[in-house]
């Protein structure tokens, strides 16, 4: 039995729609849902013995508030709508550079049963150049995924 969704977003339009059905699944399932971001983290590019410090570049503090803010904009899409239908919700961010990784690690941190995302559903080079973090996430992980096309 599902009792608890990790419904993963990056604030995107295809997002929104798979974090609304997650929502729509967890009421019909009496589960509770559990929204997720992951922010890019901080670093400074190095080059050989060359560090390179770009005119607009913020400081590790402002980058962090900025993650924050972020998270709090997309996630507060996922908890108005689990409020409104009755559902528990709790909401986490992170900062990595590998999505995937951190999805697959919150999916077991917050005993979730289901990871339910959205795909682009990119195919051939697009899909190679682009990445999938869908697919990442898939190979990644024994907990059942649903994706959201």
């Amino acid at each position: 039995m599902i009792k608890n969704i990790l419904i993963p977003t990056d604030g995107s339009t295809l997002s929104r729609r798979a974090a609304k059905d997650a929502v729509e699944l967890a009421q019909k399932l009496g589960a509770r849902v559990t929204g997720f971001y992951v922010a890019p983290a901080y670093h400074i590019e190095v080059y050989d013995d060359m560090v390179y410090v770009p005119p607009d570049l913020l400081n590790p503090k402002t980058h962090a508030a900025n993650a924050k803010k972020a998270a709090e904009r997309y996630l507060e899409f996922i908890k108005k709508m689990a409020a409104d239908r009755g559902v528990p919700y709790e909401g986490y961010f992170v900062m990595n550079d590998s999505p995937s990784d951190a999805i697959v690690k919150a999916a077991r941190k917050y005993k979730c049963d289901l990871i339910y995302m959205g795909s682009h559903g990119r195919t051939g080079i697009t899909k190679l150049l682009l990445g999938s973090q869908t697919n990442k996430v898939l190979t990644q992980t024994r907990i059942p995924v649903l994706v959201h096309r």
